[in-house]
């Protein structure tokens, strides 16, 4: 499992009964989880002081119970010597504007990008690692390849996604960073780049599993990410450095995103690949509860 250990601004704390206790900085929120199908006793008081709760329907959706909470609020994550803020707000689906299991994917990729700065694509260089995020929603990791020093393609179908991404990256001091920001849809903006001749050194890819583009376009996971990983491979450079794709689908196994990436990037590429399990620690067991997955190409 790729671990995101690195916090100190965010913590599980407990999780039972569908649902997980969190700490975000200064406020902690309840929310649900469907892989906590554990009915384990809650020992921690917090339980009970919660400045907000996610209530689920069971026709679908839920609501937010706000006890003490503001509208909007920061936490911040060091990566290398660099701090990134990143401003924080419940909205639609329990979420709050981050996915703080990523954060072992930037230590990754942020990781690739200044070793290949130092030995002479750097941000100030003629030729900086160009890196195109897809899906890149409020942009943590758009911000931290940036901080390491690339040329970021930031690409969201949602313009307050976006603009919520912009707000980050000013926080985080990368206000003048070389970072496009585009509102597109990601698979017709992928194929103009394709016949514009455009090519990138690393891509990042978070695509959710169903949702629609700008105009109306549907997206499904399950029918739609093969041709978009076949489209993508042909978007790497001649020196490509990594290739991220991230899955948050139940059932979607690390072997299928190993197997994707393989068919459509190493055979092109040659490289390696390695797919795990993406998790956060939980503090009251000591274990890990799982978040999703990552496939993870690198030129070795």
């Amino acid at each position: 499992m790729f671990v995101a250990d690195g916090w100190s601004d965010y913590e599980i704390l407990d999780t039972s009964r569908g649902e997980k206790l969190e700490r975000w900085g200064n406020y902690l929120l309840v929310r649900p989880d469907p892989q906590v199908i554990w009915d384990t006793e809650r020992k921690d008081p917090r339980w009970r002081k919660a400045n907000a709760r996610y209530h689920r329907s069971r026709s679908g959706g839920g609501e937010w119970e706000f006890l003490d909470l503001p509208k909007q609020w920061t936490i911040g994550y060091t990566l290398a010597d660099k701090s990134l803020t990143f401003h924080l707000k419940p909205f639609s689906f329990k979420h709050t504007g981050l996915f703080p299991e990523q954060a072992v994917n930037w230590e990754w990729f942020s990781g690739l990008i200044r070793k290949e700065a130092r030995g002479g694509r750097g941000s100030h260089s003629a030729n900086p690692v160009k890196v195109l995020n897809l899906f890149a929603y409020t942009g943590g990791a758009t911000i931290a390849a940036a901080s390491a020093g690339a040329a970021v393609t930031h690409v969201d179908a949602s313009k307050g996604m976006t603009l919520w991404a912009k707000e980050n990256a000013a926080s985080s001091g990368l206000s003048d960073a070389p970072i496009r920001w585009l509102t597109d849809d990601c698979r017709k903006f992928v194929e103009r780049e394709i016949r514009r001749g455009n090519r990138y050194d690393g891509i990042i890819m978070d695509p959710p599993s169903y949702g629609r583009g700008p105009k109306g376009e549907l997206w499904k996971l399950e029918d739609n990410l093969h041709e978009l990983v076949r489209l993508t491979a042909a978007l790497l450079s001649d020196r490509p450095l990594f290739y991220l794709l991230n899955s948050y689908t139940t059932g979607l196994a690390p072997a299928v995103l190993t197997y994707l990436i393989s068919t459509e990037v190493v055979n092109r590429h040659g490289g390696t690949v390695e797919a795990q399990e993406v998790g956060l620690p939980v503090t009251d067991s000591g274990l890990f509860l799982p978040c999703g997955a990552a496939g993870r190409w690198s030129a070795g």
